[in-house]
């Protein structure tokens, strides 16, 4: 009898009280650039070899894009709307031609779908389906989103209750380069009111392949943390689950297990003159056929304001891979007068920056490197330069 009520409502809300509108909303993001190394060749980035992420100021050796519009298509008398939703992806890497295909990059329709906004019967909250980013959850200076829900299928977002929101996704394929469709089931708590200074969120992440995957992800943000915010995320996968923010390899058995555990600070001195970010990562991988794993990372950027739309930026990264033999590790210097347009906070945009990066490593590392990348403009050295220039901005 509810279904037939709501249906019968929602039949003749279409019918008597929807309007086309159309009005359109573009948003997007591109970085692009050029760098040489210090021998002269093209600009090569520095990332250690397992690691899930680099630290990327000065660091980016490719020209990307995102280009992203919004068409609403009905408003109702309830106050809901549905829109939809298109985002194309550009990726071309800096030494090959600037075609955005083939071996030289891509060119994606990354989002596509279809959201109902503010449904009633949903307690406001929000009904999708189609291919869509979603509750992703990044840590910007190495752009490593730890917590990624987004793939192709359908979801609620947000039916809101008291004292928290829940989430529902259902995906066939969460990530651009997964082969395989396999059933994922997301479900997420959100904004849990610890008080007025901390919020707690929290996920479970099914996967149902051959071999089950289980990920569960507990996240504490503390806000008014030297004027920012401090986020501490504590995440735990088994199987196909162990990659934690996608699904991971479904021949991966449960005997496979992941646990990873960050604090990203966000910051910004009372004067306005420094801002930045640090991050710190821990990641144990328990593997059933091969070596245990554990991944160390720690880094911080920061920028001093010289004046209104002027900065000097500096970042330093460190990422270090050990197994039961043979350690690796990989630090990283860049140094980056910055001109940026709209205002000289970490988020603002957009930003020109000149960029001088340095980077080392360990002779276990410069071995690795060796044998995976012979044709490397670094063979044979246990150290590297770049110099370059790159425009990134936001809207």
């Amino acid at each position: 009898m509810k279904t037939k009520i709501i249906t019968s409502t929602l039949g003749a809300t279409i019918l008597t009280t929807s309007q086309l509108v159309t009005a359109l909303e573009t948003n997007g993001y591109f970085r692009t650039g050029i760098g040489a190394t210090d021998n002269g060749g093209t600009q090569e980035c520095f990332r250690l070899i397992g690691a899930h992420s680099k630290y990327r100021l000065g660091n980016e050796c490719e020209q990307y894009a995102e280009l992203a519009a919004t068409q609403n298509l009905v408003e109702f008398s309830d106050g809901s709307k549905i829109d939809i939703k298109g985002m194309l992806q550009l990726y071309n890497q800096y030494d090959q031609s600037l075609t955005f295909n083939g071996d030289n990059g891509f060119t994606r329709l990354r989002e596509i779908y279809l959201e109902w906004k503010n449904v009633p019967f949903l307690n406001g909250g929000n009904f999708w389906a189609g291919r869509r980013y979603y509750n992703r959850n990044d840590i910007h200076m190495t752009d490593f989103f730890y917590w990624n829900q987004s793939g192709t299928g359908f979801g609620i977002d947000r039916y809101k209750f008291d004292d928290f929101a829940l989430s529902y996704v259902f995906s066939r394929k969460d990530n651009a380069f997964q082969e395989n469709y396999i059933n994922r089931h997301d479900l997420t708590v959100q904004d849990i009111q610890l008080n007025d200074k901390n919020t707690l969120n929290g996920g479970v992440s099914y996967i149902d392949a051959k071999n089950k995957g289980l990920a569960v992800t507990l996240q504490l943000v503390t806000s008014d943390v030297l004027n920012g915010k401090n986020t501490v995320a504590v995440q735990y996968g088994e199987g196909p689950g162990t990659a934690l923010s996608h699904t991971g390899d479904f021949h991966l058995t449960r005997k496979n297990k992941t646990f990873r555990v960050l604090d990203v600070l966000d910051w910004e001195s009372d004067n306005k003159i420094f801002n930045g970010q640090a991050q710190i990562l821990y990641q144990v991988n328990r593997n059933e056929n091969t070596d245990d794993t554990k991944w160390f990372s720690a880094g911080s950027r920061t920028s001093y304001v010289v004046k209104e739309h002027f900065k000097i930026t500096g970042e330093v990264g460190y990422d270090q891979i050990s197994d039961k033999n043979q350690t690796y590790n990989l630090s990283k210097i860049t140094i980056a007068p910055t001109w940026s347009l709209k205002g000289t906070g970490y988020n603002d945009r957009p930003e020109l920056r000149l960029f001088y990066t340095y980077a080392f490593w360990n002779d276990n590392e410069q071995m690795r490197r060796d044998s995976v990348h012979p044709d490397s403009r670094f063979f044979n050295t246990s150290h590297g330069s770049n110099i370059g220039i790159q425009l990134e901005h936001w809207w």
